[in-house]
């Protein structure tokens, strides 16, 4: 079981219906490596920093990934700027291994214009995992998930039903990474606005 990789495969099956940015999706993976990395003791939080532990195989070769590019020299990474660092295109990382995995496959579809592809996941045991998983209303799953928007559910993104403290934190830290990128957003936006009014004259 991989909490990233179910978290991909959630919002994928979510589709048109519930799309989410890659940026917060990207940044709800890395928290999503960061809780099974706990959980395999392979990390542990000090204050807000994350001290590496053991190295086990994780059985996912994307989240070996993360457990090798952790920071081992003191005062090591805090983890907000593990999920800026980690986060950075993360999305698009986790989507090619789905896709050399044989687990998706791109398709034109009639809906999106200019002739847009989407991507479309088989019929996988995988799948049906996260499917699971899902429906079972798992609260880590569950939590990451309305934190993007795939469930509009504001008690999940604060982390119902979760009691595990170091889980509990790496929630808070995502949901405040996601509020700080959409902060940026706005910030642009209204500087980009500003300078276009000033092009126009107004």
């Amino acid at each position: 079981m991989s909490t990233p990789r179910d978290l991909m495969i959630v919002a994928l099956d979510a589709g048109e219906k519930r799309p989410v940015r890659q940026g917060e999706l990207s940044l709800a993976l890395a928290g999503a490596e960061a809780v099974d990395l706990v959980r395999a003791e392979a990390l542990a939080l000090d204050g807000q920093r994350l001290v590496p532990r053991l190295r086990p195989r994780l059985g996912d070769p994307v989240l070996d990934e993360a457990a090798a590019s952790l920071v081992r020299e003191t005062p090591y990474e805090t983890l907000e700027d593990w999920l800026w660092r980690r986060g950075r295109g993360l999305s698009t990382v986790y989507l090619t291994a789905l896709e050399q995995e044989g687990l998706l496959s791109w398709q034109r579809s009639r809906w999106m214009p200019f002739g847009g592809v989407r991507a479309v996941l088989a019929d996988t045991d995988e799948r049906r995992r996260a499917a699971a998983r899902w429906e079972a209303e798992e609260p880590v799953l569950g939590a990451l998930a309305a934190a993007v928007g795939i469930r509009e559910e504001p008690d999940r993104a604060a982390g119902a039903g979760v009691s595990d403290d170091t889980v509990l934190a790496v929630l808070a830290a995502v949901h405040d990474a996601l509020m700080e990128l959409e902060a940026v957003r706005q910030r642009r936006a209204i500087e980009d606005a500003a300078f276009a009014n000033i092009w126009r004259g107004a």
